[in-house]
């Protein structure tokens, strides 16, 4: 594979924060090996790191050899970096299943196949460290690195100089040297000349670029990419019901697809160049096009196929536009038959529900008792007569006059039934074995 320079890829994408002189002439020599080091206490990544993954990508693209290191070892200590407390301990078997977790979804952006040249390596921190006493550690690698130099770096001075009133321990401090030591046994055992992270790990690469300087007699280089915020202000990669996972069943595919979909203009232009792998004349054509008609959203909905697709895939992605179109487009009963319940919960989440029982609807359940008695959807009989007779209920999508019983025939997934009253009032009738509440009609939801 013919070499790509690195370094200028990355900073026209704006995912160059800082880099060591010479970092870009020495990647353009030959094939380099480089890394980054991945947090292993969730047995999933969540969009938090996909930038690493993105510049792990983007180096092997380039023609580079990426080693992604879970950090077993480091994991069990703790990062200072921005942080203001200490991580759980886990143990082994944990951290191995997690590692397991975080390869397979490291492989939708990574070629780790053993034939290709410049393939992945995925390695854990624990495996060199787990044998190495505390008499050794110090004696071979702690002589080297002074106390003034380990508290030089502003991710221990913002620890010991905030507002933790805990102040920081022993544990924490040697961080940068465990992490440091990482990149040494890379460097002496797979020729890793260059550790990758976020702006806030610059500390602690550079104590490893030192180690290798004064242990390992090379030279090593670093490189940092900015921190990722929205223009709001708020976290980036965070929704109101927390972390935005990777895995599916943390973060369905719909809910995924929807946080891209939902970005400002502003952060889905940085983001398409962060976040794909679109080259830099398409990215462009679709800003152009898309401060043109900024009302289609082409911008962000480009944004969020490409990021689903790679994340999961197409036929996902699919599924997620299919989904999007139940609330905001055209969509039949057959579309919302296709969903499966987890989806179809996902986009009616929030929408007030009530239960019934499939002896209810065995016979047929009358749609007047549907939408009051039974559920508390409408107030009274009355209510829903009028309704009906303003020909602004449906079922399913699907407008029904008074007359219309609700079978099992109409069940989505075998248990759910969509009632809508207007274009944005709607209600989850749940059919189950046995009986269930009203809700109160007071807290029914409007979209």
């Amino acid at each position: 594979m013919q070499l790509q320079n690195f370094v200028e890829e990355l900073q026209w994408r704006g995912m160059v924060h800082d880099v060591m002189p010479d970092t870009e002439a020495h990647l353009l020599v030959k094939m380099r090996s480089a890394y980054i080091g991945f947090d292993p206490t969730a047995d999933s990544l969540h969009i938090g790191n996909l930038v690493p993954i993105m510049i792990l990508s983007f180096f092997q693209r380039s023609g580079h050899k990426p080693y992604a290191l879970v950090g077993g070892a480091t994991g069990m200590i703790g990062d200072p970096s921005g942080k203001s407390t200490e991580r759980n301990f886990l143990d082994e078997k944990t951290l191995r299943h997690n590692q397991e977790c975080v390869r397979k979804q490291l492989s939708q952006f990574l070629d780790f196949a053993p034939e290709t040249k410049n393939a992945a390596v995925l390695v854990n921190n624990y495996d060199w460290m787990k044998e190495f006493s505390f008499l050794d550690f110090i004696r071979d690698v702690g002589k080297h690195i002074t106390v003034n130099y380990m508290m030089a770096k502003d991710s221990v001075k913002n620890r010991l100089t905030g507002e933790n009133v805990d102040g920081m321990s022993f544990t924490e401090f040697t961080y940068q040297m465990v992490q440091g030591y990482d990149f040494l046994h890379l460097y002496k055992n797979h020729d890793c000349t260059l550790q990758m992270g976020g702006s806030d790990q610059w500390g602690n690469i550079t104590t490893g670029t030192e180690m290798i300087r004064r242990i390992g007699g090379g030279k090593g280089y670093a490189l940092t990419c900015p921190l990722i915020t929205k223009s709001d202000g708020s976290k980036f990669g965070k929704s109101e019901g927390g972390n935005v996972w990777l895995d599916p069943k943390r973060t369905s595919p719909y809910k995924f697809y929807q946080y891209w979909l939902n970005t400002s203009d502003e952060d889905a232009a940085k983001y398409i160049k962060i976040f794909t792998f679109l080259d830099k004349a398409t990215i462009e054509s679709i800003i152009t096009a898309h401060e043109k008609a900024p009302h289609v959203r082409a911008l962000q909905k480009r944004l969020a196929q490409e990021v689903t697709t790679t994340v999961h895939n197409e036929e996902e992605y699919e599924k997620a536009v299919a989904a999007s179109e139940i609330l905001f487009g055209k969509s039949t009963s057959a579309d919302l038959k296709k969903l499966d319940s987890e989806t179809f919960l996902d986009i009616f989440e929030g929408v007030p529900q009530a239960e019934v029982t499939r002896e209810d609807i065995k016979n047929g359940l009358d749609i007047i008792s549907a939408l009051a008695e039974k559920t508390g959807f409408l107030k009274s009989n009355g209510e829903a007569r009028r309704a009906l007779k303003e020909n602004s209920i449906s079922v399913n999508k699907e407008k029904v006059k008074d007359s219309y019983k609700i079978t099992e025939t109409d069940l989505i997934n075998g248990a759910f039934v969509l009632l809508q009253r207007g274009k944005k009032n709607y209600f989850v009738i749940r059919v189950t074995k046995d009986g269930g509440d009203k809700p109160d009609p007071k807290n029914l939801l409007t979209l």
